[in-house]
């Protein structure tokens, strides 16, 4: 599975950025899929992540009530809608992928990963 992420960039404080994950497999849906972001210095931390049927989602206590994450198998993209951005969610995100309805929270649980895209908030 090759997973391509997409939607980074610049924005300010308070703004909003929607970031999108596709898969090469067209039996992504059977895939939980994961958003994980690492800032300079700092270790990769986990995001969000939802189940293969959508109907499991879980948030980082740091960005819940504010990052929303969605898919629709139909369509294969995972996506991220992040709103109220902090100059503290600067990082470079990656979706991560894993076969099956488990939905982890632990990066080491994710055999897929993309390239990453860049996020920068600035206040």
């Amino acid at each position: 599975v090759q997973l391509q992420a997409s939607g980074g960039g610049w924005v300010q404080a308070g703004g909003s950025l929607r970031l999108s994950c596709a898969a090469s497999r067209r039996t992504f849906s059977s895939y939980a899929l994961g958003w994980f972001r690492q800032a300079p210095g700092q270790e990769r931390e986990f995001v969000a992540a939802i189940s293969w049927s959508g109907g499991v989602t879980l948030y980082a206590d740091s960005v819940k009530g504010r990052f929303t994450i969605s898919r629709d198998n139909a369509k294969n993209p995972v996506d991220l809608q992040m709103n109220s951005l902090k100059p503290e969610d600067t990082a470079v995100y990656y979706c991560a992928a894993r076969r099956g309805d488990y939905v982890p929270i632990n990066d080491y649980e994710y055999a897929y990963w993309g390239q990453g895209t860049q996020v920068t908030v600035s206040s």
